[in-house]
């Protein structure tokens, strides 16, 4: 029995000592930064309603005068 308390107990601090180490790690960490023109686009709506598209953006622009 005495014997099966010293195990658990090991892998209880070996199991803490790694969480500290992950959570020391995670703090060190560097930050990732995306640049600003790799922002994602708006997500288009669903459905089969009208949507503006490049192309029709293209033809509102040779429309004007």
């Amino acid at each position: 029995m005495a014997e099966q308390n010293k195990f658990a107990r090991r892998s209880l601090f070996a199991g803490l000592g790694l969480a500290v180490a992950a959570g020391i790690a995670a703090k060190f960490a560097p930050k990732s930064v995306i640049p600003a023109s790799a922002e994602p686009a708006p997500a288009e709506p669903e459905g089969d309603g009208y949507r503006l598209t490049e192309h029709i953006k293209k033809y509102y622009r040779t429309t004007h005068l």
